[in-house]
């Protein structure tokens, strides 16, 4: 029988155990946290709380940013794929170079390789086109061109540069989670990749829609790919981790705001059974698996639970089906939640005092008996007012 959080003492836990004791449906001493924000957000608290910076180190991730999650009592640390780039020379094209604080898409405090090129688009490891796009309110990387968007078969595909195992370097995972227990033990998680996700981006995603109903050979091919890449860096990952990485995580939007992005039927055919290689490996090792996938994917969530993710994040209140408390009610003893305060309309356009309305709304409704980590419904967007986001992270608001 699960503790009730009102009344029952309990010891104060380490962010690591706090989280670990929620995965297993177990209520802790408070609800769990972990934050995502666009470039500007970061920018903004920084200026505004000017965090202690002493004795963070900098080579792999910002240390300002690193003091904010510090400051907030953020239980959470990932630790990412794209930190560890080591590509050849020969993916550098004339007049490029290699920056690793430039991307728009850096949500965490982890630097996230990129090849600035002479026209200032950028490159990512997959050879994706993406290129500064402002907004009234912030910048984005919008697509530039698709690489493979010219390909008519499985054999011009082969053409494409495709990063090998080789193109990175895992060694410093166990250094740098050690630096990060200097301070705490937090919940580290490995971030991976996608397979839908980067495939669309790379043909882009009218082509890559088409082929799937005329053409398969390309996306299936293009999705096998990536799957075999992120197996073998995932099996070298777990082999120089060891039992100190928490959990494994992946990500592919495959829903919007109303309905999933393709049908289920060919969810199922196609893009189920690399999830669940991925799945299935991190699980051999004891690892515990979260998926991000965006909108209204509520159709598929007895799917994912079946596949044996154990954490889903964003949960965006605003997306059709996805209301908090029928998930709880549905799935909440067998799935962790992760995130579910609104990006869209609280967050920015709410008060502090509506703010914390809805993060007491989910402790409450998500996080009963354990099951819930605090979050936005994705990451925390640039037309947001920084008191909100302080307001969020009140340290009071996380217990029931």
């Amino acid at each position: 029988m699960c503790s009730n959080w009102m009344t029952d003492p309990i010891k104060q836990l380490s962010p690591r155990e706090r989280v670990k004791m929620a995965l297993r449906h177990e209520a802790p001493d408070r609800v769990p946290v972990d934050f995502l924000a666009t470039m500007e957000i970061w920018d903004r608290l920084i200026a505004h709380l000017k965090p202690d910076t002493t004795g963070i180190g900098g080579e792999y991730w910002d240390p300002a940013r690193e003091a904010i999650l510090r400051r907030f009592e953020v239980d959470c640390r990932v630790l990412s794929y794209d930190m560890f780039c080591a590509p050849p020379t020969s993916l550098i094209h004339d007049g490029a170079k290699v920056d690793w604080w430039v991307s728009m898409n850096r949500s965490t405090p982890n630097r996230m390789w990129r090849q600035v090129n002479a026209d200032d688009t950028f490159n990512d490891i997959w050879s994706t086109h993406s290129y500064r796009m402002e907004t009234a309110v912030g910048a984005y990387e919008g697509f530039k061109t698709w690489p493979m968007a010219e390909a008519t078969s499985v054999e011009d595909l082969k053409k494409h540069p495709w990063p090998t195992p080789d193109w990175w370097d895992f060694s410093p995972l166990p250094e740098l989670m050690r630096q990060l227990d200097q301070h705490e033990q937090y919940h580290i998680r490995f971030r991976l990749g996608s397979v839908f996700e980067i495939g669309w981006q790379i043909r882009g995603m009218q082509e890559f829609m088409m082929d799937l109903v005329e053409n398969p050979a390309i996306p299936v091919y293009i999705m096998e790919r990536l799957t075999d890449i992120y197996l073998e860096n995932l099996r070298r990952v777990l082999e120089v981790s060891g039992e100190r990485l928490d959990m494994i995580y992946f990500y592919d939007d495959v829903a919007t705001q109303n309905s999933l992005m393709i049908s289920k039927k060919m969810w199922e055919k196609y893009v189920r059974p690399h999830h669940a290689k991925i799945i299935d490996l991190a699980h051999r090792h004891g690892k515990p698996v979260m998926y991000h996938t965006d909108g209204a994917v509520y159709p598929l969530i007895p799917d994912i639970i079946e596949m044996g993710v154990d954490v889903l994040n964003p949960i965006q209140p605003d997306a059709k089906g996805m209301d908090m408390q029928a998930l709880k009610d549905q799935f909440g003893d067998r799935l962790t939640f992760h995130g579910g305060v609104d990006i869209m309309r609280t967050l920015p356009r709410g008060t502090p005092d509506a703010v914390r309305a809805e993060v007491r709304d989910r402790v409450q409704r998500l996080g009963r008996g354990g099951g819930y980590i605090l979050c936005s419904s994705h990451h925390i967007q640039p037309d947001t007012p920084v008191e909100n986001v302080i307001a969020m992270y009140e340290p009071e608001l996380r217990r029931r």
